[in-house]
């Protein structure tokens, strides 16, 4: 009774001091939670949660503020991810169902995920080595000239138009598509690339030098780099919500911003679809970024994890909402990415 009682009113603190981002005080507790208890217990309870180092008095006489234990410790207690109402799953629906195509996707989720936090969003674009290839298409343009599409499991399409030192009949062409689809389909990008390159012994004599470009040019359309770890930015305007310090907090972050290699590890242990990971505080891997915390999971169509996507903001959230609009852009993402 009295372990519940005390994560009763840890639980209050945290909601207060994220809503008013004032020190907390005993009275206040009673009177806005009705705790069912007197300020003399609530007061006892702080003073035990003081004493664990979950609750903090920055100054005498004040209340009291949430630790970065306090936060942790309450997060790990949340029973589960506050749910989005059904409103909110209909604009999430609406917004990026709006999309047409991957850019557009990217660009409309870091959008929605920083106006339903209030926090700076990251959302990392769908990581090359992690996809598989959907579909490839072979069409004869000329007698000597093909054009090449590569889909690929992130959304992602490649173009190549190869020019054949010799041509291919059309039998050829279309015996080669369907070796190329039985090698590559539903294969990770380095298995494919693998089986593609062993492609020329499995076609006659006279078909093997055509067979070799189309084959190179596919494995450099699947090697193309362009979007590997990319990340996009959104709602930098909301450090303003961070307060004083300019110096200690929103200076780091803006600097941090700037660097790609940074927010990639700050969403780094952000590696499966569904489980959102929270880094609080000095949990995170710069400590420029101390006062800082991270809610991040991962993305992909299917049970195939892409790329990450989240939230950078201060220690002092709202960590259920932002948990929930984080889990919810996510399977939106995944969903549109698994239909493409």
């Amino acid at each position: 009774m009295q372990e519940d009682r005390r994560l009763a009113v840890l639980r209050a603190i945290v909601e207060d001091y994220v809503e008013t981002r004032e020190p907390v005080g005993s009275k206040a507790l009673v009177e806005r939670h009705h705790l069912g208890v007197s300020p003399a217990t609530v007061r006892n309870d702080m003073a035990a949660l003081e004493e664990e180092g979950l609750i903090a008095q920055p100054h005498t006489s004040a209340g009291r503020i949430p630790t970065d234990k306090g936060y942790r410790f309450f997060v790990d207690r949340l029973t589960q991810v506050k749910p989005m109402s059904a409103a909110e799953k209909r604009a999430i629906a609406r917004f990026l169902e709006g999309a047409h195509d991957l850019d557009d996707v990217i660009s409309r989720s870091v959008r929605l995920l920083a106006q339903l936090t209030q926090q700076v969003a990251i959302v990392q674009y769908p990581t090359l080595a992690r996809s598989t290839v959907r579909h490839v298409e072979l069409v004869s343009l000329t007698e000597t000239r093909v054009l090449l599409v590569l889909i690929l499991s992130t959304g992602r399409v490649e173009q190549r138009v190869v020019e054949l030192p010799q041509g291919l009949e059309p039998d050829a062409l279309a015996t080669l598509r369907s070796k190329i689809l039985h090698a590559a389909v539903g294969e990770r990008i380095t298995d494919a690339a693998t089986a593609l390159g062993r492609l020329t012994e499995q076609v006659e004599p006279g078909d093997r030098t055509p067979v070799a470009v189309i084959g190179a040019a596919l494995v450099e359309a699947m090697s193309n780099e362009r979007t590997d770890e990319r990340v996009v930015v959104g709602g930098t305007a909301n450090l303003a919500r961070f307060g004083d310090g300019f110096d200690l907090s929103i200076k780091p972050m803006l600097e941090a911003l700037e660097e790609h290699v940074v927010l990639l590890q700050l969403l780094g242990e952000a590696t499966s679809a569904g489980a959102v990971t929270v880094r609080i505080g000095h949990e995170g891997p710069y400590r420029e970024l101390a006062t800082t915390s991270v809610v991040a999971t991962g993305y992909g169509p299917g049970e195939e994890v892409v790329g990450s996507l989240g939230v950078v903001g201060p220690t002092r959230m709202d960590y259920p909402g932002s948990m929930a609009a984080v889990r919810a852009v996510a399977r939106y993402v995944s969903t549109i990415l698994d239909q493409a």
